[in-house]
């Protein structure tokens, strides 16, 4: 049936061996669902099914179990394990197939989700800042922005310029993922994201965002740019200046040395702090070192 159901909407099926598998490949290249076998014994499926939707960044993933028609104990444990949909083989196929093509298209409209890097959108950012703030943990909230992007997508055409934006996304998730298992990317959208750490693992995270950024960006110009490390462009009145190769700015806000109180003023320091770094040519972070009376620039560092 799920064969039947990806040829007559172009999607393709990859089978998958052991959690270890499936989680791999996850973490490779978010699939537009995660169809899991849960006929007996079920403990593994239910146990899959939480560890997707216990990781911030595979949630996003419906996940539908399957599970046989006489069994009444798999369905509420899968839903309560966080499945976005049940199937029986109780139910008919076409009924069957009906629900999951919903789960799909659900999951595409769901607008918490970037349909493009299928990151959490503006409503879990904002979630994530208010269970930080409620943790009482310190944290830090980094704000990246690409610098030059829009020159590149008026250059390479916007096909050049998803894929940027599509492997920004995967450097943040990467890098997040490895130093703050516990950490959280969003993307705000266009060239704007969102992570947010552990303190103590902002710097590395910063870091390695920085050093992979500027080793894989220059790979998606022309050898000719690449080589001069600029381009020609024209301003609005058509005036030609050169454009550096992209860059990435990233502005830190911490409750390291201030109390930081509501989601919205996070959002705002975050914002300010992002804006002042990308005074500075190249990529860089900054983070803000204020305790809530010094002027921008005053109390920063990176």
């Amino acid at each position: 049936m799920v064969q039947e159901f990806a040829e007559g909407g172009r999607y393709s099926v990859v089978d998958a061996t052991g959690v270890d598998d499936v989680m791999a490949r996850v973490s490779r290249a978010y699939p537009a669902a995660l169809v899991i076998d849960g006929s007996d014994p079920s403990d593994q499926a239910l146990a899959l099914c939480r560890q997707m939707k216990r990781d911030t960044f595979t949630a996003v993933v419906p996940v539908i179990i399957y599970v046989d028609a006489d069994d009444e104990e798999t369905a509420p444990a899968a839903f309560q394990a966080g499945a976005d949909e049940v199937l029986s083989s109780a139910l008919s196929e076409r009924e069957r197939v009906l629900r999951l093509g919903l789960a799909l298209r659900r999951a595409e409209r769901d607008v918490s989700v970037h349909p493009s890097t299928r990151l959490a959108g503006t409503v879990q950012i904002e979630r994530d800042f208010a269970e930080r703030l409620q943790s009482g943990q310190k944290f830090a909230v980094c704000y990246a922005d690409l610098d030059h992007f829009k020159e590149f997508n008026d250059r390479y055409g916007y096909h050049q310029g998803d894929s940027v934006i599509l492997l920004t996304s995967r450097i943040l998730r990467d890098v997040v993922r490895a130093h703050a298992p516990d950490g959280f990317v969003g993307h705000i959208g266009g060239d704007d994201f969102i992570f947010s750490v552990p303190l103590e693992a902002m710097r590395q995270c910063c870091e390695d965002i920085l050093d992979i950024f500027d080793t894989l960006i220059p790979l998606q110009y022309t050898e000719a740019d690449q080589a001069k490390g600029f381009f020609v462009g024209k301003d609005r009145r058509g005036n030609t200046y050169d454009v550096p190769l992209m860059s990435i700015s990233i502005g830190v806000v911490t409750n390291e040395n201030r109390t930081l109180v509501h989601t919205a003023e996070i959002s705002a320091l975050a914002t300010e702090m992002k804006s002042f770094a990308k005074t500075f040519p190249g990529s860089l972070y900054l983070v803000d070192r204020r305790t809530g009376n010094d002027r921008p620039g005053g109390a920063v560092d990176n």
